[in-house]
């Protein structure tokens, strides 16, 4: 179930969620991320553009993104993915322009949506993967894991 924003506010008093430097809104069920640089995308155009925030969920919570409404109806589509439990870090989003104008995005300006699932039981597996306290925007590591896969080297 979707925390609602006393839920959240709750998990965040706990120490169980936490998104810093601090939240840019909070909204009925759930908050709003900021992007943390300048952006143009043009007509057609894919960048890739990371949260202003760092967040961190606790084996009790999924995170899912959504791209603002506002940026929607502009023409801008986007890459989301899960947040898993566990995840520590600053969120890379791939945005897309299918719109017919250039759409401009200002450094703190809000982007995405994340929205905040209580799991029915505490995950046993929590994140510990490739993104794992992720900085800035962070290319896709999927390349270098299949040449080393290819190349019989690990790592």
């Amino acid at each position: 179930m979707a925390l609602s924003d006393t839920e959240i506010t709750s998990a965040i008093k706990t120490g169980q969620i936490k998104i810093r430097p601090r939240i840019a809104k909070l909204n009925p069920a759930g908050v709003d991320l900021r992007i943390d640089r300048d952006l143009e995308l043009n007509p057609g155009q894919q960048r890739l553009a990371a949260t202003l925030e760092r967040v961190e969920l606790s084996e009790n919570f999924l995170g899912i993104l959504h791209i603002r409404s506002s940026l929607a109806r502009e023409g801008i589509v986007a890459s989301l993915a899960l947040v898993d439990p566990g995840f520590q870090g600053q969120l890379t989003v791939s945005l897309h322009n299918a719109g017919d104008r250039p759409v401009r995005l200002t450094r703190g300006e809000r982007f995405i949506q994340l929205s905040i699932l209580r799991l029915g039981t505490p995950a046993t597996h929590t994140y510990n993967g490739t993104y794992q306290n992720s900085r800035g925007i962070v290319k896709s590591r999927r390349r270098k894991k299949m040449e080393n896969v290819i190349h019989g080297n690990r790592g």
